[in-house]
C-alpha cells in the first residue's frame, strides 16, 4: 500500500477520514465478499455421474468495479477502482454411496487471486491516494458432504455443508487480502429443472455463517447468497440470462458487539448467461456469463465477467 508523504500531525487526521469513509461504505470486514458470486448458473443443481475417476474444473473470473454505495445505496465520497482477476480449480468426486435417499460425493477448491485495489479518500487537505495489491492463494473451499438427488425426469437436486478455510494471505494492515483469515461454513442446497421443450430453470441458495477474524475481533454477518439462470437449450447450447441476488440478514460484530448500525450489505446482478455441452465429444462443459450489478448497499457495485470448464475422467 501506498500513499502520499505528510507530515505525522497529518496523518492522524488522514487515518480518521479513512476510517470515516470506509465504514460508511464497506460491507463485512474490509468491505469484500467473504465467498465467490457467479459461481452456479446453468445446471446448478447438476453433479457428475459416479466414476473411478473425479472431475475437473477451472473457472477464471474478472471483476470490477469503480464506485462504492454507502447504506442508503448513495455513492460514497470515496472513489475506488477495484479489479478482481481470479483462477480456481476444483475436484469433485461423486460416488454410488447411498446417503438421504440420494448418493454421496465430496469436493475441494483452491483459488488464486490478483487484486488491486486504488481509494481516493477526502481529507482537510486533499484527497488522499491509497493503492493496495496483493496476489496469492486465496481461502481453499472443502466440501466434505454433497448429496444429490434425481427425484423426477427433468429435475436435479444436491445438497452441500461447505467449509471455507482460513488458508488466503492475510496482513491485518492490508487494504487487500486474498484471504479472510477466519473460517466459514456455507450450507447450501441448488436445483436444476428442465422441461421436455428444453427450457431451463437453476438456482442455488446458501447462507454463510463467519468466525471471528482473531486478529481483528471482527465477525461478519450471516449472508444470504441467490444464485439463478433461466434460459433455453438448443442443440449442445444453453442461451439465457443469470444473476445474483446476495444480502446480510445480520449485523457485524466487533468484540460482540454491533458494528455502528450493524453494517449490513446487499447487491443484485443480472445479465447474459451461456453454456455448452456436446454429450459424446471431446469437449468439456462450458460455462460463460457477464452480469453487471446494482441496487448495492455497503459495498462496492461492478460488472462480472467469469468463464468455466469441467472435464470428467
Amino acid at each position: 500500500m501506498t500513499r502520499h508523504s505528510v507530515r505525522t500531525p497529518a496523518r492522524h487526521l488522514i487515518a480518521m477520514a479513512l476510517a470515516c469513509a470506509a465504514t460508511a461504505s464497506y460491507s463485512v470486514e474490509s468491505g469484500a465478499p467473504i465467498t465467490p458470486f457467479g459461481v452456479f448458473d446453468f445446471g446448478a443443481g447438476m453433479l457428475p455421474p459416479a466414476s473411478a475417476g473425479a472431475t475437473v474444473g477451472l473457472r477464471g473470473a474478472a471483476y470490477s468495479a469503480s464506485e462504492l454505495r454507502d447504506t442508503h445505496g448513495d455513492r460514497s465520497p470515496v472513489g475506488i477502482k477495484l479489479n478482481v482477476n481470479s483462477t480456481a480449480l476444483a475436484i469433485i468426486k461423486t460416488t454410488d454411496i447411498p446417503l438421504l435417499g440420494g448418493t454421496y460425493g465430496f469436493s475441494a477448491v483452491v483459488p488464486y487471486l490478483d487484486m488491486d485495489n486504488r481509494l481516493t479518500v477526502p481529507t482537510p487537505m486533499g484527497p488522499l491516494g491509497l493503492r493496495s495489491t496483493s496476489g496469492a492463494v486465496g481461502d481453499i473451499t472443502v466440501t466434505p458432504v454433497m448429496v444429490k438427488w434425481a427425484p423426477s425426469p427433468g429435475l436435479f437436486v444436491n445438497g452441500r455443508v461447505e467449509l471455507q478455510l482460513p488458508t488466503g494471505s492475510y496482513k491485518v494492515d492490508r487494504l487487500t487480502n486474498t484471504g479472510s483469515n477466519h473460517w466459514t461454513a456455507s450450507p447450501a442446497v441448488a436445483f436444476t429443472w428442465i422441461s421436455a421443450l428444453g427450457l431451463e430453470v437453476s438456482s442455488n441458495i446458501q447462507l454463510n455463517f463467519h468466525g471471528k477474524n482473531k486478529d481483528t475481533q471482527y465477525q461478519s454477518g450471516i449472508e444470504y447468497q441467490h444464485e439463478f439462470a433461466i434460459g433455453q437449450h438448443v442443440g449442445p447450447w444453453t442461451l439465457g440470462v443469470g444473476g445474483y441476488l446476495y444480502q446480510q440478514i445480520s449485523d457485524d460484530k466487533v468484540n460482540g458487539v454491533r458494528f455502528e448500525d450493524g453494517n449490513r450489505s446487499r447487491v443484485m446482478a443480472l445479465g447474459p448467461a451461456i453454456s455448452f455441452f456436446d454429450l459424446g465429444s471431446d469437449w468439456p462443459l462450458i460455462w460463460a456469463h457477464l452480469y453487471k450489478e446494482f441496487g448495492a448497499r455497503n459495498r462496492t457495485q461492478g460488472t462480472q465477467f467469469a468463464i468455466r470448464a469441467a472435464w470428467s475422467f
